[in-house]
C-alpha cells in the first residue's frame, strides 16, 4: 500500500499484521496497532516527544541486568502488573482474589523446607515472626501435597539477590502442605522498601511527584496440578504506605491480620515485640503453571555499592 496520508498509515498496518497466523497473535496486534496509532493522535506526538520516548524504551532494557529488571518494575509503576493480575483472577475480573504481583525477585530454585523452619539463614535482626498457613479449595476442602514458595525482604527492606551481605536463599524457602492442607515457618517481620529509581522508573516516579516505597508484605506462590497457580503477597496493615502503593499492588483481601506480641516467647523463641499471623488461601480450578523467574543473578558487592 501506498500511503497517502497519515490515516493510511494504520489501515496499512493492520493489513499487515492481519497476516499473522495464529488467531490470539493476530488479534492483540490488531488492537495494539489501533490503540497505540490511536494514542499518538490524540496526544499528537511530536517527533522530539517520540525520539525521548524510544530513549526511554532502550534505557529500560539497558537498565535491566541478571539481577534487576527495570521492565517489570516499570509494568508494575504505571499499574499495568496489578491490571493484568486482577483481569485474569478471581473469575476473570469478576470477583475478589487473593492473587497479586509475583514481582521481580522471586527464584525458582528455592530450598525444600520443613514446617515449622525459619527461613532466616544469615544473621537478619528484626522482630520475630511465626506464619501459620492453610490452603482450602473453593469448597472449603484441604488442598494437601500444594508447593509453596514464600519469600520477602529483610527489615532493612532488601532481598537476599539484591544484597550480598545475605546468605544465599535468606528468607526463603518452599514448603508442602500436610493432609490438613497446613504448614507453619518462622523469619523476621519484613519492612516495606523504596523501589531502585536510578533508572527510567526513577524518572517516572520524580515527575508523577510520586513516593518510590512498597509496603511491608510477604510473598507467596502455591502450586498444586489441578488449581491455578495463585501467585500473592500479604501487606502489613501498619506500613505508612499501605495505601500508597508505588506499584499500586494493594488489595482489600490482600491486608493480612498481623498481631503484634507485647510478651516473650519460648516457643517460637522471640523477644518482644514479635508479631504471628494465621493466613487462608482458597484456590481456583484451573491449570498450574510455573512462571519463569524475572531475574537469575545475584548483585554483587560492586553493584549494590553502587545502587
Amino acid at each position: 500500500m501506498i500511503i497517502e496520508n497519515q490515516t493510511m498509515v494504520t489501515d496499512a498496518v493492520l493489513e499487515a499484521v492481519s497476516r499473522a497466523e495464529d488467531p490470539r497473535l493476530r488479534e492483540i496486534l490488531q488492537a495494539l496497532v489501533r490503540h497505540l496509532h490511536g494514542f499518538v493522535r490524540e496526544v499528537r506526538l511530536t517527533e522530539r516527544e517520540f525520539q525521548q520516548a524510544a530513549k526511554l524504551v532502550a534505557a529500560i532494557g539497558q537498565k535491566t541486568t541478571a539481577s534487576h529488571n527495570e521492565a517489570v518494575l516499570m509494568a508494575g509503576s504505571l499499574g499495568v502488573s496489578a491490571l493484568v493480575c486482577l483481569l485474569n483472577n478471581g473469575n476473570h475480573g469478576q470477583s475478589e482474589t487473593q492473587a497479586n504481583m509475583l514481582g521481580p525477585f522471586w527464584r525458582d530454585d528455592q530450598p525444600l523446607s520443613r514446617s515449622g523452619d525459619s527461613l532466616v539463614r544469615s544473621p537478619t535482626p528484626g522482630p520475630g515472626l511465626i506464619v501459620h498457613v492453610a490452603i482450602e479449595d473453593g469448597q472449603g476442602l484441604p488442598v494437601a501435597g500444594a508447593e509453596v514458595d514464600v519469600w520477602h525482604s529483610s527489615p532493612e527492606g532488601l532481598y537476599e539477590n539484591q544484597d550480598p551481605t545475605q546468605a544465599e536463599m535468606n528468607l526463603r524457602g518452599r514448603f508442602v502442605s500436610d493432609e490438613a492442607g497446613r504448614f507453619d515457618f518462622r523469619s523476621v517481620k519484613p519492612a516495606g522498601y523504596p523501589i531502585p529509581v536510578d533508572g527510567p522508573v526513577g524518572e517516572l516516579v520524580r515527575a508523577t511527584r510520586r513516593h518510590n516505597y512498597r509496603p511491608a508484605h510477604l510473598h507467596f506462590m502455591i502450586y498444586k496440578p489441578g488449581f491455578k497457580t495463585m501467585i500473592s503477597q500479604i501487606y502489613s496493615p501498619d506500613d505508612e504506605h499501605i495505601d500508597s502503593d508505588v506499584q499500586f499492588g494493594v488489595t482489600r483481601a490482600l491486608i493480612g491480620n498481623y498481631i503484634r506480641h507485647d510478651e516473650p516467647s519460648s516457643e517460637p523463641a522471640f523477644t518482644a515485640p514479635w508479631y504471628s499471623l494465621d493466613q487462608r488461601f482458597v484456590l481456583e480450578v484451573g491449570d498450574a503453571r510455573r512462571p519463569i523467574a524475572p531475574i537469575r543473578g545475584k548483585a554483587t558487592a560492586e553493584s549494590h555499592h553502587g545502587r
